[in-house]
């Protein structure tokens, strides 16, 4: 007997209990587990997501619209940003106090044209407070899933409440399975095998949020 008939064999015994005709969307699945864990106001909820954001290594301000454009322009020129990465949908009035050089997200960039960029501000679609998760689906105002993964120094802005659950189960009705992706835990890192850690391996090393009141 070849290796694929040992393996369609066992496929076939794993399915003797199976209807024909069933199809893999025909047993209704139960989805009764909990959506909400435990019980926070408006405010709980979101001093959640910035003490596991600071948990994650993650950098967290808070501001209103009023003061952002100075809290923005005051953070990039703290880290010497010349050059920062801009969505096409991000609110121009972001970077208006902010004396730097805006580079726009476009198809044809390279890796290394966008490793040479000092930063990168975008917006976000949703954040999840139980375990600090900034969410990104390539909307107008986050851009390309690259302009994120590849500069050194990524600025998000999260408006708060609006953009902010509780859980995953919570957040993910918001999101379309369609769109890319990106989950987004504290700056990029991994261990090596003596669990040493390294920072900046496939992400920026540095994550700032800004928790944005409406």
């Amino acid at each position: 007997m070849s290796s694929r008939e040992v393996v369609l064999a066992r496929i076939r015994r794993a399915l003797d209990d199976v209807p024909r005709g069933e199809g893999p969307e025909d047993p209704p699945v139960k989805r009764d587990y909990h959506r909400v864990h435990g019980s926070r106001t408006t405010a709980q909820t979101v001093d959640l997501l910035a003490e596991n954001l600071a948990d994650y290594r993650a950098v967290v301000h808070r501001s209103d619209a009023a003061g952002l454009p100075a809290l923005i322009g005051r953070l990039l020129a703290e880290r010497g940003a010349r050059t920062v990465l801009v969505p096409p949908g991000l609110d121009a009035g972001w970077l208006a106090e902010a004396d730097v050089i805006p580079v726009p997200d476009r198809a044809e960039s390279t890796a290394q044209e966008l490793d040479a960029v000092d930063s990168v501000v975008t917006g976000c679609a949703v954040a999840v407070a139980e375990t600090g998760t900034l969410v990104l689906d390539a909307g107008p105002d986050q851009g390309r899933r690259r302009i994120t993964l590849v500069p050194d120094h990524h600025l998000c802005v999260v408006r708060v409440p609006d953009q902010v659950v509780g859980s995953v189960p919570e957040g993910l009705p918001r999101l379309s399975p369609d769109r890319p992706l990106t989950w987004i835990s504290g700056p990029s890192a991994t261990s090596d095998i003596e669990l040493d850690r390294v920072e900046g391996v496939h992400g920026p090393r540095t994550l700032e949020v800004i928790l944005l009141a409406e």
